[in-house]
């Protein structure tokens, strides 16, 4: 009986030889390194400290908000913008209660309203509660406030697009058992929410109290024990896989590292300073070099006790450089333009007029929107076929 020479196919049935198809393309490309993240948004926010004027700042923090929302991944840490959100909104209420109970040193002529004030003893002179509360000095704090929210809602836009576990393997050995904690802190804290929640459904489906002291009693304790629980399975995951190891190295490296960096981080505080005032401009950028040297060099000395390997490290590619640029270059040009022209990035409050929006330095903050369309698609993202 003649068999059939027929090939078959990859699933057994006879029929011709179909080729094989090509590998399903991945939604995403590479991923982005979490370094570049992180330095994007602390440009930013470096840009945010160069004004005061409301218009550019809120355009800052419209900058970061649709990066996040294009960018971010679906992950438990990255679900931290929103409390940075809350938060930065806390702090710039705070700064205006502030403005109304304390005082503030901006003359103003049109009162709000009048407070009942305070006698206070000679020693806090400068000091006042209650009293007169002006237009100028409510303007004062929300311009000063917002300065600070939108550096926090930058530095959330950071912790949201960053992943914490690989922007560890980038860390250098010197920093990375400090690393370990901040990654533990940042991954556990999204586990400790999600317990509460769930917690707080189950009390509700049971008709019992979720809220109020007892409720916080029944809640917190589950959520203590279980966190423990967690905690003593990661110590011993980690013990077991080898964390805490460190290398012998000779005396004299363990004291040049401590001094290389003990004296880099004297030098960069003495550079700093020299270059905020104008007394130590000439010596500001070269201690401030050389302080950074030291400590570079201590650290990569300090590296030396870490015992580790890094399996598949992120590369640092064009994209990690265009995402840096872009949040460097919307840092240097708000810096150049508060030299340049510091009336439009600082408005005045006396006499109370509007803040008008500078054009060329509106443009360079939108410089910052360039990661929403160099980086690749976020983790989880999927892309339909055509059919």
């Amino acid at each position: 009986m003649a068999s059939d020479a027929r090939p078959r196919g990859r699933t057994g049935t006879a029929g011709p030889v179909q080729p094989d198809a090509p590998a399903p393309r991945r939604p995403h490309g590479d991923p982005l390194h979490p370094g570049a993240w992180w330095l994007w948004a602390l440009a930013l926010g470096t840009a945010a400290t160069r004004t005061t004027n409301p218009l550019l700042l809120a355009l800052l923090v419209t900058v970061s908000a649709y990066v996040v929302a294009t960018r971010r991944p679906d992950a438990p840490w990255a679900r931290s913008y929103g409390a940075f959100v809350k938060l930065a909104l806390a702090v710039l209420v705070v700064r205006l209660l502030f403005a109304v109970v304390l005082g503030s040193p901006v003359p103003g002529t049109h009162v709000i309203v009048h407070l009942p004030e305070v006698p206070l003893p000679d020693w806090a002179q400068g000091i006042r509660l209650g009293g007169r509360v002006t237009a100028e000095a409510l303007v004062f704090a929300l311009y000063d406030g917002l300065k600070l929210a939108a550096l926090l809602i930058c530095v959330g836009a950071a912790n949201a697009l960053a992943n914490p576990s690989r922007l560890l393997k980038s860390l250098p050995g010197a920093l990375y058992e400090t690393g370990v904690a901040v990654v533990v802190a940042l991954t556990f804290a999204p586990n400790l929410i999600a317990d509460v929640q769930r917690l707080r459904a189950a009390r509700r489906l049971r008709g019992r109290p979720d809220k109020g002291v007892r409720g916080l009693l029944h809640v917190g304790l589950p959520v203590l024990e279980g966190a423990l629980e967690r905690s003593v399975a990661l110590a011993a995951a980690m013990d077991a896989r080898g964390y805490g190891r460190t290398a012998e190295v000779p005396p004299a490296v363990r004291r040049t590292t401590a001094a290389l960096i003990l004296g880099g981080l004297l030098g960069v505080c003495a550079g700093t300073y020299g270059l905020l005032t104008a007394e130590g401009g000439t010596y500001g950028v070269p201690v401030l070099l050389g302080g950074l040297a030291a400590a570079l060099a201590g650290l990569w000395l300090g590296g030396r006790r870490s015992l580790r390997t890094r399996y598949r490290p992120d590369r640092w590619g064009v994209r990690a450089w265009l995402v840096t640029g872009s949040g460097a270059a919307v840092a240097a040009l708000l810096a150049l333009a508060a030299d340049r022209d510091p009336a439009a990035l600082h408005p005045g409050v006396v006499p109370l007029v509007a803040p008008a929006l500078p054009l060329w330095p509106a443009a360079a903050v939108l410089i910052g929107l360039l990661p929403a369309f160099v980086t690749p698609a976020p983790e989880g993202a999927t892309r339909k076929e055509p059919s």
